[in-house]
């Protein structure tokens, strides 16, 4: 942004650093400080390895679909969004309840991955076909060669022919090519397969907390995934 320019680089290091300050301030003398400190730094690093798989997945003006594979999608997903979204949260208020133990932690780790990969799948779905008036953008997914799960899914489902006006349309900015994705998106069913998606992970979802959870309180992890469940934003 102009009149900002390479500042917004230290700005981003000094907001970091106020997370580490708060943390030493507000809880330095509390049991749970270390491990805190530790899950902070931990989701951190484990963040900018997920953003840095999704900028070499899919670079600026070089649009390669062979990137887009259902493994890569799914690191990208668990390493940029779940961890700090779904499991940071929970894990600190655990550590904060007393819940120290490497299993209750693993367990809960399991559950909330995979709510963290739903959630992820979800914006990508609405990126498309969400209502902007609802969800408070308009999507851009298309646009910005996004390793997106309805590009990921579509290249599962193309023929050779249909990933030829993949190859030529996606990640273009021009809306009659991107209308020409959302077109292909139509015929192989995108729609229907997120919504049996959806259904099928809400049940795993749930298998997982039953077996996860048992000595953890159910009711909290219940309870996030009917927030997430059919959400519309």
């Amino acid at each position: 942004q102009e009149g900002i320019g390479l500042d917004a680089v230290n700005d981003a290091f000094l907001l970091e650093s106020s997370v580490y300050r708060l943390l030493r301030q507000y809880c330095g003398k509390q049991p749970y400080y270390l491990h805190l400190l530790e899950l902070f730094l931990q989701t951190g690093y484990q963040t900018e390895l997920g953003q840095t798989l999704d900028l070499i997945t899919a670079p600026i003006s070089q649009v390669d679909l062979s990137r887009f594979s259902e493994q890569r999608y799914k690191a990208i997903v668990k390493y940029k969004t779940a961890f700090y979204s779904f499991y940071l949260p929970v894990a600190a208020a655990m550590y904060m309840a007393g819940i120290n133990s490497k299993e209750e932690h693993e367990n809960a780790k399991a559950i909330l991955l995979e709510m963290g990969e739903f959630f992820q799948i979800q914006d990508d779905y609405l990126d498309c076909y969400g209502d902007p008036a609802v969800t408070g953008k308009v999507g851009t997914d298309i646009q910005d060669n996004k390793c997106s799960w309805l590009v990921v899914e579509c290249l599962r489902r193309v023929t050779p022919e249909q990933r030829q006006i993949l190859e030529e349309n996606y990640g273009c900015k021009e809306p009659e090519k991107v209308a020409k994705v959302k077109e292909l998106y139509k015929a192989l069913g995108m729609e229907a397969a997120f919504r049996e998606y959806e259904e099928s992970s809400y049940r795993r979802l749930r298998e997982l907390i039953g077996k996860h959870a048992q000595r953890l309180p159910q009711d909290i992890f219940l309870d996030l995934a009917q927030k997430i469940y059919k959400r519309q934003k």
